[in-house]
């Protein structure tokens, strides 16, 4: 009888589950794979859906917007007043838009957006969520320590300026327009629009400076 070594066999555990994906992804695996062999679903068509929202349309929508609201101060008061119908205005109405409220950085005021229930996100301008944006640590320490959750994400926002979380609901989702950066005057919409990130659109990152050597 061969002699028990619970320390390996811990050791062999933890390898094979190395090599497995998360417990989510692995439900969501197991599920696509049961409605394409009932002939429900076909693969190409999740791939065509991932690639759309992550490529095409997150974040370069959003960085449009934010683009068109830098240079255009009619835009931006629409922008402000009625994210959804302003967002129309440039093609961009869609999926998990329908209730979009776009709140303004400021000299004095940053803007942190979260869903504190579950991942409620306005697709349709930013495409797919980060995963961090889902996680049950971001969601709950978004609000309780904003200051704290910036400074992971490399930026310290000084005291004199208060920072306001909002939460996102499956009825109103909003999106932060940054603030444009100095040194800027002068570019064109599609050089703006390159410096736009996915993450100073939710409210995590705040200088977007350019580099040395301006626009393209």
């Amino acid at each position: 009888m061969s002699d028990h070594d619970s320390h390996r066999i811990a050791e062999i555990h933890e390898d094979l589950h190395s090599h497995l994906p998360p417990e989510p992804a692995l439900r969501v695996k197991a599920l696509e794979s049961l409605l394409v062999e009932k002939g429900m679903l076909d693969p190409a068509t999740v791939d065509a859906w991932i690639e759309l929202f992550t490529e095409e349309i997150g974040p370069k929508r959003g960085a449009a917007v934010v683009a068109r609201a830098w240079t255009d101060p009619g835009y931006k008061a629409r922008l402000l007043a009625d994210g959804t119908a302003a967002i129309t205005e440039l093609g961009f109405e869609g999926w998990a838009g329908g209730h979009l409220k776009v709140v303004e950085n400021t000299p004095d005021t940053h803007n942190l957006i979260v869903c504190t229930l579950c991942s409620c996100y306005p697709h349709s301008v930013l495409g797919i969520p980060p995963n961090w944006y889902k996680t049950a640590a971001y969601r709950a320490r978004a609000v309780r320590d904003p200051r704290g959750v910036m400074a992971e994400f490399g930026e310290t926002i000084p005291e004199d300026v208060a920072i306001t979380v909002w939460d996102s609901t499956a009825e109103l989702r909003y999106m932060v327009l940054p603030q444009r950066p100095a040194g800027t005057e002068g570019w064109d919409e599609a050089a703006l629009a390159a410096l736009v990130t996915r993450n100073a659109m939710i409210g995590t990152a705040r200088d977007l400076t350019p580099g040395p050597g301006g626009p393209d």
